[in-house]
């Protein structure tokens, strides 16, 4: 569904350029429940904007559903924003419009296509429990359910990928619970690929599969492991979930060690590297 090759963004202002990209590399494949996390200034929110179609690379190779971003037009860019992929934002100005009700919220994206499929919005509205608030309006709907009808507009046309950027920062725990299984449910009823970018590291417990941005670079992966309760000791033999933390090689067979790790072993620049049978194992510098 994505393939990042050593993929850059600059932002320039005046004379100052602003490296917010520097070489990343990532896949994601179709039907991915994925979320993206790092600190702010990471990159991470800049990647998502161009998987969106709302910014241009720099350098690199971005394609996403088999489109070359790179080559699209303006005229083009609007239809894959239209037709490809499905966006909700943090901020809900940016999602709904307020003196329209949920109901016709959700079925503006449609008429941007010269469609009007009514039927098809209260669908929406009830997938994501909110029939019964379809009349509603902005000022009438909590946070959380402001998000749940924002679910719903960027499901309008169909996508083949859906992206969210901090779809839980603005609510309480209970919420984020709520639209994080949402999410979950998208993602195994219908088979969406969706990718979530967001600081909640609860997030791990709900996608298969968490990427971490350090300096515009991805540095580490959280992988979902199935398993049973006997793996942990368990007698029950239920199903269990695991993660395991990978770091990621870049082309030039560099990585990022997290930064946790290199102060637990009090790291101060530079590491003693060992080829020892079929591992690669890093010291610390010898005091």
């Amino acid at each position: 569904m994505i393939v990042c090759e050593n993929l850059v963004k600059i932002y320039k202002a005046n004379d100052l350029e602003v490296v917010a990209l520097q070489g990343l590399d990532l896949r994601v494949e179709n039907g991915e429940l994925m979320g993206i996390i790092g600190n702010s200034g990471s990159g991470k929110s800049t990647l998502l904007n161009m998987l969106g179609g709302l910014d241009r690379p720099s350098a690199g190779k971005l394609s996403v559903a088999g489109a070359d971003l790179f080559r699209l037009t303006p005229r083009e860019l609007v239809q894959y924003r239209l037709q490809t992929v499905g966006f909700v934002w943090q901020n809900n100005a940016r999602n709904l419009i307020p003196y329209l009700s949920a109901l016709q919220n959700v079925e503006m994206p449609m008429l941007l296509r010269g469609m009007r499929k009514r039927e098809r919005a209260h669908e929406l509205l009830e997938l994501v429990g909110l029939g019964h608030r379809k009349k509603n309006k902005l000022s009438e709907l909590s946070g959380g359910e402001q998000q749940r009808v924002a679910i719903a507009i960027a499901l309008a046309n169909n996508p083949k990928l859906l992206l969210a950027d901090e779809p839980t920062g603005s609510v309480d725990t209970r919420t984020a619970a709520i639209i994080l299984d949402l999410f979950q449910e998208l993602n195994r009823s219908f088979g969406l690929t969706v990718v979530i970018v967001t600081h909640d590291l609860e997030l791990a417990r709900k996608v298969d599969r968490v990427v971490a941005i350090r300096d515009g670079k991805t540095s580490s992966e959280l992988l979902r492991r199935k398993g049973t309760e006997e793996d942990s000791g368990d007698s029950a033999g239920e199903e269990a979930d695991s993660h395991e933390e990978w770091a990621v090689l870049d082309q030039a067979g560099r990585l990022q060690i997290p930064m946790e790790y290199l102060q637990a072993i009090q790291a101060d620049g530079k590491l003693r590297i060992e080829l020892q049978d079929d591992r690669i194992v890093l010291f610390p510098p010898r005091r």
